[in-house]
């Protein structure tokens, strides 16, 4: 199963058991519905309730992004995966300070050993980025006397700040990068890390929904209305392993280039091309397979995500200790 991506605006339709999408052009194209995981919806598309019915009783989730390209909102299907018990679990360990506590700061070590992971890479290979690298272990280091969530936050953003900070080293002339900028981003390296990363959040939420975890109840993030803040804590693992090394390949080997962007109310944002350029970079990174050692067979880094899902599944129920998964 994969992930379709719409970028033309048009519609999307059933017709019988068959999903459609029909451009504005009049071109139909047709989607194999057993064949799809999610759908993302990235441009400006019709739909009505029979295909929203249609999607929900095969369990596929909608992504919605705007019109410049960042995420909306999810149609959630009803899950079919319930669990009272988890949910009972899952409740348990956020309302519990120090299993709250464990289980967010193995989040954020994750996290920090998969940003030092893509530094070490590059400094493998003649990058000026030691001051960052050491700055970066000093923060994952304070992490081990964190007593507050807000510890462990504060921690993290420090880390990602000096992270971000290095890309001036790692990305080549021509895409210079003094900060991250959000809201709306100032220009193209944050244009992009803005973008991967909601595409990260809907990815991550997809796997979510195929297991019997509540996308609301979230141990580093503060659980909240109108989020699924779940997704938020899983994606912090895989934002370096796949969203920050998309955009290395995308930049370095100049895939992607100045005419990709367009600026617009003092933002700058992914043209339609460059969208479509980005989308196959990311697509072809999830299916992308590697050697896992537990399950002593080739995964996808997307199945990788919901490997992680199950290993804080069986955390919850005592199982076994939730380790993060840290790239080489």
């Amino acid at each position: 199963m994969r992930d379709y991506y719409i970028v033309r605006g048009g519609r999307l339709r059933r017709e019988e058991n068959t999903l459609y999408v029909e451009s504005k052009d009049g071109e139909k194209k047709a989607i194999p519905v057993n064949d799809v995981q999610a759908i993302y919806a990235l441009g400006e598309v019709d739909l009505n309730s029979k295909l929203l019915i249609f999607l929900a009783q095969h369990g596929i989730p909608l992504h919605i992004f705007n019109y410049y390209g960042y995420y909306s909102g999810t149609y959630y299907p009803r899950e079919r995966l319930l669990s009272g018990f988890l949910l009972v679990k899952q409740v348990e360990h956020y309302l519990a300070p120090q299993r709250r506590i464990d289980i967010a700061m193995e989040l954020v070590q994750t996290a920090c050993d998969n940003i030092l992971a893509n530094l070490s890479y590059y400094q493998r290979r003649g990058k000026e980025v030691a001051q960052f690298i050491e700055a970066i272990e000093s923060e994952k280091a304070a992490t081990e006397k964190a007593t507050q969530i807000s510890e462990l936050m504060g921690a993290e953003g420090r880390a990602r700040e000096r992270y971000y900070s290095s890309f001036s080293s790692i990305l080549r002339s021509g895409f210079e990068f003094e900060g991250r900028v959000r809201n709306p981003p100032d220009n193209m390296v944050n244009c992009l890390i803005s973008f991967g990363n909601s595409l990260m959040y809907a990815t991550v939420l997809t796997e979510i929904y195929h297991t019997q975890l509540n996308p609301t109840v979230s141990f580093l993030h503060e659980p909240g209305e109108r989020r699924f803040s779940l997704a938020l804590d899983m994606s912090e693992v895989f934002k370096p392993v796949i969203v920050d090394r998309v955009i290395f390949n995308l930049i370095n080997n100049r895939l992607i280039k100045p005419e990709h962007f367009h600026e617009e109310l003092k933002g700058c944002y992914l043209n339609d091309h460059g969208r479509r350029v980005f989308l196959k970079e990311y697509d072809d990174k999830l299916r992308t397979t590697i050697r896992h050692k537990g399950l002593n067979r080739n995964v996808s880094y997307q199945r990788l995500i919901r490997i992680e899902c199950y290993k804080l599944v069986r955390h919850l129920l005592g199982e076994a200790r939730y380790k993060g998964f840290r790239q080489t």
